[in-house]
C-alpha cells in the first residue's frame, strides 16, 4: 500500500485525506440519521396521553424538545397549542426548516469530495503524462522502464480518485433520499399532532395510522 502511495506521487495525499473525511462523514451520518433517533415512533401518541391526563407542562415540553429532531418540531407547536391551528403550523414549519438544515449537515462536504476526487485523479494523470513526455523528449523511448514512473503515477492517481468519488457520490444520494423520507415522516407526525390538539382527530387509533 505504501508503495502504491509513493508511486502515485504527491496528489495521493489529498486523495487519501478525502477518503478519510468521506469515511468519517458516512459513519457519522449513519449514526445521526437513524429513524429511532430522528423520528421516534408513537411520539405523537405519547404527547396526546400527556395532554389527556394534564401532564403536558413546560418541563415535559423542554424534555420533548431535547429528545429528538421530531420532538423539537412537536415542541414548537405545543408551545402555541392554545393558539389557532394556523399559528401552530407556522411555528412548526419555522422550526422544521432549521431541523431539515441540521439533518443535511456534512452532505455538502460529501458532495464536494465526490466532485473533486476524480479531478484530483485527473490532475495526477496529467502530471504523470507530462513526466512521460518529458522523459521521451530528453531520452527517447528506447528503455520502457524509464517511462514506468510517469505512467504508474497517471494510472494510480486516476484509480484512487475514482475509488473515493464513487462511494462518496453513492452515499451522498443515499443520505439525501433518507433525509427526504425523514422530513416527510416528521411533517406527517406534526400534522397529526396539530389535528389532535384542535379536535380534528378524535381517537387514539387515528394517531397511530
Amino acid at each position: 500500500m505504501l508503495e502504491l502511495i509513493k508511486a502515485g506521487g504527491l496528489l495521493m495525499w489529498p486523495i487519501i485525506l478525502c477518503s478519510i473525511i468521506t469515511m468519517a462523514i458516512i459513519a457519522e451520518r449513519f449514526w445521526s440519521l437513524r429513524s429511532t433517533k430522528v423520528a421516534p415512533k408513537n411520539l405523537v401518541a405519547k404527547v396526546w396521553q400527556w395532554q389527556k391526563v394534564g401532564h403536558l407542562d413546560a418541563k415535559r415540553i423542554r424534555d420533548l424538545r431535547a429528545s429528538s429532531p421530531l420532538g423539537m418540531i412537536l415542541a414548537a407547536g405545543l408551545v402555541n397549542r392554545n393558539h389557532s391551528r394556523e399559528i401552530m403550523k407556522e411555528s412548526i414549519e419555522e422550526v422544521g426548516r432549521h431541523v431539515a438544515h441540521d439533518l443535511e449537515r456534512f452532505l455538502n462536504s460529501l458532495g464536494t469530495i465526490a466532485s473533486i476526487s476524480p479531478l484530483l485523479g485527473l490532475l495526477g494523470t496529467v502530471i504523470g503524462m507530462i513526466k512521460v513526455f518529458t522523459v521521451i523528449t530528453s531520452m527517447g523511448v528506447g528503455d520502457p522502464s524509464i517511462l514506468s514512473e510517469g505512467i504508474s503515477e497517471a494510472l494510480i492517481t486516476t484509480a484512487a480518485g475514482l475509488s473515493v468519488a464513487i462511494p462518496s457520490l453513492m452515499f451522498h444520494r443515499y443520505f439525501r433520499g433518507r433525509i427526504d423520507g425523514l422530513i416527510v415522516t416528521m411533517e406527517q407526525e406534526s400534522l397529526k399532532m396539530v389535528e389532535v390538539m384542535h379536535g380534528l382527530r378524535e381517537n387514539e387509533d387515528s394517531i397511530g395510522e
